[in-house]
Parts: structure tokens; C-alpha cells; sequence
């Protein structure tokens, strides 16, 4: 099958399946694990951030990072559609009893400047203290400039709040900006990765951040249910991960504007825009053809994509070769001709 409808649908290799067969490992609950310890030490070295935390998910890396910074009754605020706010099942919220405020951001996922001052809550007993910004890049495949970042970060240390990074697809952004992981991850004071979105492991996280937080992060960890014993089988395929995944990334975005480029022809252009790639993905909006259902035509073909509603989410990853998507490509335009 050729799987468009996200990067957490890739396989693990054969080299990446070796590592985790031949991986070291020990109980990470008593921090006897030394392929976690070894991972733990690498990204957090890689990001210029004092510790790390291995966790499961970057669901639960983005709620431990919350957790660790506020406390019941306390706020964070952070823009809306990021994932924290919209995709998380409001877990700071419904675990946690952090209130959530939602900013509207620009067309290019930024923060506007001057939104963060006017949503801090006064000193006042009727409000929810407010304690935490949230920032996410990339946000729906799209790259937010470091200055935009940084302009955030500014605004948000001279109103006294933490800073979060959610960067699921931390090392995407730093592939389409050309910038240091360091000064990406310098934006914010903790910063969560995604390893099996792009990076190609089978599962895992990790949250960045000061060594003061370390216990806080680690207890938060263990109350979401995330203590894992020989985590280290799963660590190995994200140090693979790290080692083989990340100098490839640019292939999906090459891969990428390929891709919109080819279905130009065929992208609704109500607004009178072209199809832009961002990143690694295509937000493809099909035109009609007599009413037939251009999922069904393509999963007869071996090929699944997410259903447009009215957009759809084509997403490039290590599992996507150069003739699978000229094949996805070549399936459109049969679809067309019919």
C-alpha cells in the first residue's frame, strides 16, 4: 500500500529493527536503562537543554511539559489550531485543571505580536493565574520564521511566563529554516520531539527542558502512565532515528513540491492561490469529477489518502519512494480522465 495520510504510518527498517533487537537495556523505572540514558544525554545535547525524559508519546511529552509548569487553577495560553489546544483531547484541562486560552494565529501559524500581552489574566480572583506559552513549529506542515518565535518567546518572559515548544516535527522546521536545532530549541524553556512522525521510529517522544524540572517531569511521567522498564528497545529505533532520519527529511520536502506541483491541475482554486507544498506535506483540495469518489478509485489502486473534507492532508515520508508517488500521481490523472 502507499499510505499518504500522515508520517506515523512508516514501517521500521531493517537497520533500525537490528538496533532494537540488539539494544542494551535495564529497568529505566530505577534509571538502569542505558540506551535511554544514552538517548536522553544525546538529545538533550543536541538541543542545548540541560535533561531530557523519554516518554511515549508527544501527547503525553506536550501534557507532562504542562503539568510540570502549572499547577491546578493556573493557565496556559497558546495558539489555536496547535495540536496542545486542539488535538490532545484537552488533557491539561480534563487531568490536570489548567485552564486553556486559545489565540487565533496568522496565516503562516505565527503568533501575532502584542496577542500574548492581551491574554494574560490580571491579579485578580475571578481569573485563572496565568503561567505558560505554548508555541508549536511546525504548525500544519508550515515552518514559523525563528524571529517570529523569538519576538513570542520576548513578549512572553517580560509578562513572567514559562515557554513551551510542542516540536513534533521539530526537525523539519530546522531542515526548512536552515537553522541550528540549538537556536530553534533556545525559543522556549522546554521542547518536546516526535521521533515517529518523519523520524521513522515506531513509537516515542521526548521533553527537553532545565534541570530544576526534572523531578516534576519524571513524576508527571509516572502519573500519565508512561514509567516504561526496558524502554530501551524503544529507544534504540529513536537513536536510529536520530543517526539514519533526520539529513533525509529534505527528500520529503523535495518529494513534496513535487507533488504540488503535479496536482496543480487538479486543486480546486476557489480562492485563486496555487497548491503550495509546506515542508513535508500538500493540503490538496480535489475538484469534482461527476460525483465520484476519488478515495474508493484510489484504494482500488493499493493507495489510501485521508478523506477531503473538503481538503486533504498528503503527507510525505521515508516509506514514499520517488515511483510510489509517480504512481499516486499517475492514479490522479487516470481518475481525471475518466
Amino acid at each position: 500500500m502507499i499510505d499518504l495520510r500522515s508520517d506515523t504510518v512508516t514501517k521500521p527498517c531493517q537497520g533500525m529493527k537490528k538496533a532494537m533487537y540488539d539494544a542494551e537495556v535495564g529497568d529505566d523505572c530505577y534509571g538502569d536503562d542505558p540506551t535511554i540514558n544514552e538517548l536522553e544525554h544525546e538529545v538533550a545535547q543536541l538541543l542545548g537543554k540541560e535533561k531530557a525524559v523519554f516518554m511515549t508519546s508527544a501527547t503525553q511529552s506536550n501534557l507532562s511539559a504542562v503539568l510540570s509548569h502549572c499547577g491546578r487553577g493556573e493557565e496556559i495560553i497558546v495558539g489555536f489550531p496547535y495540536h496542545i489546544a486542539q488535538d490532545e483531547a484537552a488533557g491539561a484541562s480534563v487531568l490536570g485543571g489548567v485552564a486553556m486560552t486559545t489565540l487565533e494565529v496568522n496565516d503562516d501559524g505565527s503568533v501575532p505580536e502584542g496577542s500574548i500581552k492581551k491574554a494574560v489574566k490580571p491579579e485578580d480572583l475571578h481569573c485563572p493565574i496565568s503561567k505558560l506559552f505554548c508555541m508549536e513549529n511546525t504548525c500544519s506542515g508550515k515552518a514559523i520564521d525563528l524571529r517570529k518565535l523569538q519576538t513570542n518567546r520576548s513578549e512572553a518572559k517580560e509578562l513572567d511566563l514559562k515557554v513551551h515548544l510542542d516540536g513534533a516535527r521539530f526537525f523539519n522546521a530546522v531542515e526548512d529554516l536552515k537553522c541550528n536545532p540549538k537556536d530553534l530549541a533556545g525559543c522556549a524553556d522546554s521542547v518536546s520531539i516526535c521521533f515517529s512522525k518523519g523520524l521513522g521510529a515506531p513509537a516515542g517522544s521526548i521533553l527537553c527542558f532545565p534541570k530544576d524540572m526534572e523531578q516534576k517531569v519524571r513524576r508527571q511521567r509516572k502519573i500519565l502512565g508512561g514509567a516504561l522498564r526496558q524502554a530501551g528497545v524503544l529507544g534504540a529505533a529513536c537513536r536510529y532515528a536520530l543517526e539514519n532520519n533526520i539529513e533525509r527529511l529534505k527528500e520529503d520536502h523535495e518529494r513534496a513540491q513535487y507533488l504540488a506541483k503535479a496536482l496543480r491541475p487538479f486543486h480546486k482554486n476557489g480562492n485563486g492561490t496555487e497548491l503550495q507544498s509546506q515542508t513535508n506535506m500538500v493540503f490538496f483540495e480535489p475538484i469534482e469529477n461527476n460525483n465520484k469518489d476519488l478515495v474508493s478509485f484510489l484504494k482500488e489502486r493499493k493507495i489510501i489518502i485521508s478523506k477531503p473534507e473538503p481538503k486533504t492532508r498528503l503527507v510525505m515520508h521515508l516509506d514514499i519512494s520517488d515511483e510510489f508517488l509517480n504512481t499516486f500521481i499517475k492514479a490522479i490523472e487516470e481518475f481525471y480522465s475518466t
